[in-house]
Formats: C-alpha cells, sequence, structure tokens
C-alpha cells in the first residue's frame, strides 16, 4: 500500500506524481507557447503548471502592468543550489517588465520556525539577498522588504484575516495551529499587498508544497471586494530529487549541492551522485543507461548544460552507452566548479550591495526579538 503523501508549506514530503498533484489541486498545465521567449525551465518541461497563466502571459505580450513576487525564509545559513529554480523564473518575469517584490519573511521565521528577528535578518542580509542578486536578480528593479518593518502589509493581514474560517484552514493546511494560521494570513497580505496602490495581475513562482498558500490568496483576493484585486496567479515547478535520488526535502549536507559549495565539497557530493547506469562497464557499454533516473543528467538539464542541441546530443550518447557514468560526474564537476567560481566573485560584488540596502533601504527595527 502506498503512503498517502501530505503536501503542504512545512512538510518535507515532495511530490512523485504530478499528474495526481496537479488533478487533486486543481492546477492547470503549464503551455510553453503561452509564453515569448521561454527559458531553460521552461523549455525542458520543468515548469509544469501554475494558476491563471494566460492572464500573465496577456499581460507580458499587451505590456500591461503585472507584478512578480518571492519571499526569502532566512532560517538557512546556506541556499540549497535549488534556490536557482526559482530565481530564474523570477528573473525572467522581471526581464518581461513585472514589477518585482522580494519579502524576508522574518515574522514567518519567528512563528514558525522560531527564529529571532534580528537572526533572520543577519542572514537575510548576509545569506540571502547577496545569493539573489549574484544569481541574477537586478537590485534596483526590485523592491525588498521585511515583513516586520511593513506597516502595509501587517495591516493588511489584520483586515484579510475575517475573510477566511477555521474548516478552510483545516482543509487547506491540515493542521491550523495558531502560529501557521498567523502565518497563512501574513503570506496572503504579502502576496497581495502590491496591488493596494493598483489593482493588478500578479504572478508566484513556487513549488507545489506552497500551492496552499496560494489558493487561500486566490480565494481571499475575491472576497475582499472592497480592494478590487486581481486573484494572484502562480507558476511551479518541478523538485528535483537531492544527489542520493530522495523525494524528502531534507537538504542534507552529504547528498545536496549548495551555494557557494567548495571545489572540494562538489567533487566529493558529485563522486557520490546516484547514477542510471548498469552495473557493470561491459554492460554499461552494450545496453546504455537511463538519464531519467540519473541524478547528473538532473543536474545537467535544469542547471549546467544551456545548450539544448549539446544536452540532447548528451542524452542519446548515455542511452547508447557511448558515454560512462564515470564521464558524465568528470564533466559536472568541472562545469559546476566553473559555475561556483564565477558566483562567488558575483556573491563578493553582491554584498557590497546589501550592505548598502541594509543602510539606505531598510529601517531598523526598535525592538528585535
Amino acid at each position: 500500500m502506498v503512503k498517502e503523501v501530505w503536501i503542504d508549506p512545512w512538510s518535507s514530503d515532495l511530490p512523485k506524481n504530478y499528474t495526481k498533484t496537479i488533478k487533486d489541486f486543481g492546477l492547470e498545465r503549464f503551455n510553453v507557447n503561452d509564453f515569448p521567449d521561454p527559458n531553460m525551465l521552461m523549455r525542458r518541461g520543468f515548469v509544469i503548471c501554475g494558476r491563471d497563466l494566460k492572464l500573465i502571459s496577456k499581460c507580458i505580450k499587451e505590456k500591461k502592468p503585472f507584478y512578480v513576487l518571492t519571499g526569502i525564509m532566512p532560517t538557512a545559513e546556506k541556499l540549497h543550489f535549488g534556490t536557482k529554480s526559482v530565481i530564474d523564473q523570477v528573473i525572467y518575469f522581471q526581464k518581461k517588465g513585472a514589477k518585482t517584490f522580494v519579502l524576508i519573511a522574518d515574522l514567518e521565521a519567528a512563528a514558525t520556525r522560531g527564529l529571532s528577528l534580528r537572526e533572520a535578518r543577519r542572514r537575510a542580509l548576509d545569506v540571502h539577498l547577496p545569493c539573489y542578486i549574484a544569481l541574477g536578480l537586478d537590485p534596483k528593479k526590485t523592491e525588498f522588504y521585511f515583513q516586520s518593518e511593513n506597516d502595509s502589509v501587517r495591516n493588511l493581514s489584520f483586515v484579510l484575516s475575517n475573510k477566511a474560517s477555521l474548516n478552510e484552514y483545516r482543509a487547506i493546511y491540515g493542521n491550523p495551529e495558531p502560529s501557521r494560521i498567523m502565518s497563512s494570513v501574513l503570506q496572503v497580505s504579502d502576496i497581495l499587498h502590491p496591488q493596494i496602490k493598483e489593482p493588478m495581475p500578479g504572478i508566484i513562482p513556487v513549488g507545489i508544497d506552497q500551492d496552499p498558500h496560494i489558493r487561500l490568496s486566490r480565494d481571499i483576493a475575491k472576497r475582499a471586494k472592497e480592494f478590487k484585486f486581481f486573484p494572484p496567479s502562480s507558476i511551479n515547478h518541478k523538485f528535483v530529487p537531492d544527489l542520493s535520488g530522495s523525494f524528502k526535502m531534507s537538504k542534507s549536507e552529504g547528498n545536496s549541492l549548495f551555494l557557494l559549495d567548495s571545489n572540494e565539497e562538489i567533487k566529493r557530493k558529485i563522486s557520490k551522485a546516484l547514477t542510471g547506469g548498469q552495473k557493470t562497464l561491459e554492460e554499461q557499454k552494450k545496453k546504455g543507461g537511463d538519464p531519467d533516473k540519473d541524478m547528473i543528467f538532473e543536474l545537467f538539464k535544469q542547471h549546467l548544460i544551456t545548450d539544448d542541441n549539446e544536452l540532447e546530443k548528451r542524452i542519446k550518447d548515455y542511452k547508447e552507452g557511448k558515454i560512462l557514468d564515470s564521464e558524465n560526474k568528470k564533466y559536472a564537476i568541472e562545469l559546476l566548479q566553473k559555475y561556483m567560481e564565477d558566483f562567488r566573485k558575483k556573491y563578493d560584488e553582491a554584498k557590497k550591495i546589501s550592505k548598502e540596502l541594509s543602510v539606505s533601504h531598510f529601517k531598523s527595527s526598535l525592538n528585535l526579538l
């Protein structure tokens, strides 16, 4: 009997059957032809579904106002390499003219993870914001804010708190703990607040585990008629298992890549990664490997090989036994080390920008918990 997986923003489980998840959540399939100049994740099938996608597509094509928003949960001291997938989507929409918002969820981190506001601020400014900027986010075209310092967001969360019932929270989140209820209402406020001055469509790039926040936001947007909110759109990408092939969102140190990993860490982790090869060298050359079960190919497809023709040829050669696992791993290590070398330089520059933002852009809270 297959264990039922509960998917919500706080679960460690990731979906394996996307067809079932899309159906259960009432999501719409992503159509790459709807979006001009699709990015690599869109072209290669990693972006799979969302909500009200055609509305955003229309805004892009007709050059109408819309916004893109993403959040930082500043709990980690280092960022998982998969963070790049979300930021790649934000950057795509930013380049297509979206007003861009990045929120630092310090209040949610305090409520659900027990992190102090002071420490959340430090991690956001020292680690998360520099990484986002180094990944390509344009800080000059982005509005950053801390939940604890945005009066509009906090006030809106109180106004919107009576737009949903406890039974609805149970249906969406399963476990309606007070901290989770407060966090989810604040999330709704974050998602909708860019429309306070000017109602406009907005899109939120998220993993499917965050879709409960989107569903609640859309329901509340429809009920808060006094604001004339557009129900927010969303765009969802696939989760990639860790290097061992696990679909647990553990982000364990040994089986996951992190931004700013050293060359030695990259080599050690890639060398142990799960492959789609055969048991013996002779069998590999005869039967070939299965790239769909290979974690190295997941990195190639999602992050490392940008040329579609090169990727297709490598997949073909692997299936035919012309490329061995050892060759794939060696190439992945080379590409990752080159990427990380460039990223570290950008990160060092981005830390200077983040420091400037901390002085000129963010207010200092008087009472940091």
